[in-house]
């Protein structure tokens, strides 16, 4: 597996980690999650990433098992964890946002506990809180790398403006956020910032929640408590004119003889400064998914995927409106 740097100071990573939703059951229950990440490793996978409000806790939980299980089995080592707080799980309507400094600190510590480590590798703040100016909360995030408790600190879903606040408060190292050929929104203004900024685009959801992956998922079948029952672009109405354009990238990975996944993930890691998190519980998927790492496109295939889908991308909005308020806050 071939390796990046992490932001501009690093450390070293492979150039495509492992998501961790799919380990704390959003797409339905999970039978082995742990056995996934112990397959990554061998497989050369060194960035893991997750948050502690996957599953409530439970992502951060079987991350940090997993990697427990190895170390004392002598492996593992060279593992960038990564992890993110900030979002509130309510009973009801959207999740709320906490990003105080009283928040950020009891947060870690709890995920400290949950993963087992003494030491958080890249801590996120997972949105902006509009109550608090992102200089307080990078000021505790701060606070928290001077106490050894983080290494580097990330934010999710922030705006260009915002990106460059945090980062004159304390260097940020990686910016989360949706990214993948029909989902192309920080190519205008974020992505130019993170490089002006040194700041790697850690791009999550780079398949399509699956649809660039050539499964042509009907939501009738999905599981109980999978994410996508409220996923806008897999809703009556979207869904159709999606698989269509999935149908498309399928055609082009089948003239070139790869899978539709592995030139969803060539043409990211064709980007510079772009590093992506699929996530998936498939062993055989994720075995492929690596492959994309040794992949190079030609000029033609890039141009033909660049023009692969319609400015305006997909049919739907990324999330429902309560978490669409949410992202690329400035």
């Amino acid at each position: 597996m071939r390796t990046t740097t992490l932001g501009r100071t690093g450390p070293a990573v492979s150039v495509i980690g492992l998501g961790g939703l799919p380990q704390a059951g959003a797409y339905g229950p999970a039978d082995d999650p742990a056995g996934i990440v112990g397959h990554a490793l061998d497989l050369g996978v060194t960035h893991f990433d997750t948050a502690d409000y996957y599953g409530r806790g439970v992502g951060e939980q079987v991350l940090g098992r997993a990697l427990a299980h190895r170390a004392r089995l002598g492996r593992g080592s060279g593992v960038v964890l990564a992890t993110k707080t900030g979002i509130l799980h309510r009973d009801g309507g959207p999740p709320g946002l906490d990003g105080s400094p009283e928040h950020l600190r009891r947060a870690c510590e709890a995920s400290l506990r949950r993963l087992g480590t003494d030491r958080i590798d890249l801590y996120y703040l997972a949105r902006i809180d509009p109550r608090v100016p992102v200089e307080e909360s990078m000021g505790a995030m701060a606070e928290l790398v001077a106490a050894g408790k983080v290494g580097r600190v990330g934010l999710c879903e922030a705006a260009p403006s915002t990106l460059r606040r945090a980062h004159a408060v304390h260097p940020v190292s990686a910016l989360q956020t949706e990214y993948s050929l029909w989902e192309r929104h920080v190519e205008a203004e974020i992505l130019p910032a993170c490089r002006e900024s040194g700041v790697t685009l850690v791009a999550y959801r780079p398949l399509g929640s699956g649809l660039l992956a050539g499964r042509r998922t009907d939501p009738r079948t999905l599981p109980p408590g999978d994410f996508r029952h409220r996923d806008p672009r897999f809703a009556p109405g979207n869904l159709g004119p999606n698989l269509a354009l999935a149908d498309g990238l399928a055609e082009l990975a089948r003239k070139a003889g790869a899978e539709p996944a592995q030139l969803a993930l060539a043409w990211l890691l064709a980007r510079d400064g772009v590093l992506p998190i699929p996530g998936t519980l498939d062993r055989a998927h994720l075995a492929a998914d690596l492959d994309a790492a040794g992949l190079r496109l030609d000029e033609d295939l890039r141009q033909a995927l660049d023009e692969l889908l319609p400015p305006d991308g997909p049919a739907g909005e990324r999330y429902p409106p309560g978490l669409l308020s949410t992202v690329d806050r400035g």
